[in-house]
């Protein structure tokens, strides 16, 4: 006997569920939500009693986050084999047997089944980060259900959803090890070692999504001159020293970012790799760079976190790019990037061609950039498609 709570929608709102569109606005909902509770599952329904979907419910915009298309069962047994699928994905990516590689992304949200959660792997440490109090509430079983995956060998997994939640749940969160004590993480990535800063850093410690394009990177660097602008903890920097770089300055606002990007070179590369760190601002410093680089990085974070932001984010990235353009040495390499979800593969390019128009060089597109395998995108959730990149020549 069904005895989930049961939603329903105005007439004519059921259309995007009836395409597998994952989420559910609030403004679509018909019935009285009040006396639901933050992270519930419930049942979706037409205004014609059709069953849609079954989801976690939480107050705000989005209101019902589907992870079930079919009415079934929502136990343990659901969850593990949604994460035996995911594992067997990475598996397929060959992602479990690289034994250079040991980071991946094991959970990515909806491409995954999971919306509103994020499971990333480092060497033997697995990081939650919860998006919606729905996985919140089931981090326990999660957790459960990761140290029984085969191939993986977890000594640790590691609870960061404290400043991930919506706001109203945040104040109750706190970060914490849900099996295992902390250590001392270091993870590889293509042979190069990273230390993985779970407790202070970024996301979950690290930028796996990255992963394809720094080993990209590695292919031009040989005798350039690297800018890693906005470098966070210097992944792009370890991989255009591996790829023989002559010189890399890495620039960051944050003095402790720029600390472990200079314990990551050293564990790479010893104390004498030709490699500095500034702590500047990388908007101010992109003016004064007068062609000291034919390698540069752009890798921001999102200037977009929303829609309502959108024309701000793009004179953003207009503004960083034209400035890279116009002062990159003749016959320079570009990497630029955007990791806000608001903007679209299209608006990136778009920008990027103003960039290069106002700049007056000429510039050619060598490479058009994504996230890698373990972060997938569910072709029914266009939101999933966040990161974009472009690797340009400039003349």
């Amino acid at each position: 006997m069904n005895t989930l709570p049961q939603i329903r929608l105005k007439p004519g709102k059921e259309a995007s569920l009836q395409r597998f569109h994952p989420w559910v606005f609030s403004g679509a909902i018909a019935s009285d939500t009040s006396g639901l509770e933050e992270g519930q599952t419930v049942e979706v329904y037409a205004h014609d009693h059709t069953y849609l979907g079954t989801g976690h419910f939480q107050p705000g915009s989005i209101a019902v986050r589907i992870f079930s298309f079919q009415q079934q069962p929502i136990d343990a047994a659901f969850w593990e084999s949604r994460l035996l699928q995911a594992l067997s994905l990475r598996q397929s990516a060959g992602l479990l047997q690289q034994a250079h590689t040991n980071m991946f992304r094991l959970v990515h949200g909806e491409g995954d089944g999971f919306p509103g959660l994020i499971v990333d792997v480092y060497n033997g440490l697995a990081v939650l980060q919860c998006h919606s109090m729905g996985f919140y509430r089931m981090r326990e079983l999660i957790t459960h259900l990761l140290l029984k995956l085969p191939g993986i060998k977890l000594r640790a997994v590691y609870d960061k959803s404290a400043h991930s939640l919506p706001f109203p749940a945040r104040p109750h969160a706190q970060d914490a090890y849900l099996h295992g004590q902390p250590e001392e993480w270091v993870a590889s990535e293509y042979g190069d070692q990273y230390y993985i800063e779970v407790e202070q850093g970024q996301k979950t410690g690290f930028f796996i999504d990255q992963r394809e394009n720094r080993r990209l990177l590695r292919q031009y660097a040989a005798g350039r001159s690297l800018l890693n602008a906005f470098c966070y903890t210097g992944g792009f920097s370890v991989a255009a020293l591996r790829g023989q770089a002559a010189a890399v300055t890495s620039v960051d606002s944050s003095q402790y970012a720029l600390e472990l990007c200079d314990k990551n070179v050293s564990l790479n590369f010893g104390q004498q790799a030709p490699h500095q760190s500034l702590a500047t601002n990388a908007f101010e410093m992109l003016n004064q760079i007068d062609q000291q680089y034919d390698l540069i990085v752009l890798d921001p974070p999102a200037f977009a976190k929303h829609h309502k932001v959108l024309s701000r984010a793009l004179k953003g990235y207009r503004k960083i790019n034209r400035r890279a353009i116009a002062q990159i040495r003749p016959n320079g390499i570009l990497f630029t990037f955007s990791c806000s979800q608001a903007v679209s593969r299209d608006a990136f390019r778009k920008t990027i061609f103003t960039s290069a128009a106002l700049a007056g060089r000429k510039v050619r597109i060598l490479h058009q950039l994504s996230q890698p395998a373990d972060h997938p995108i569910s072709i029914y959730h266009p939101e999933g498609e966040y990161l974009k990149g472009l690797v340009l020549a400039v003349e």
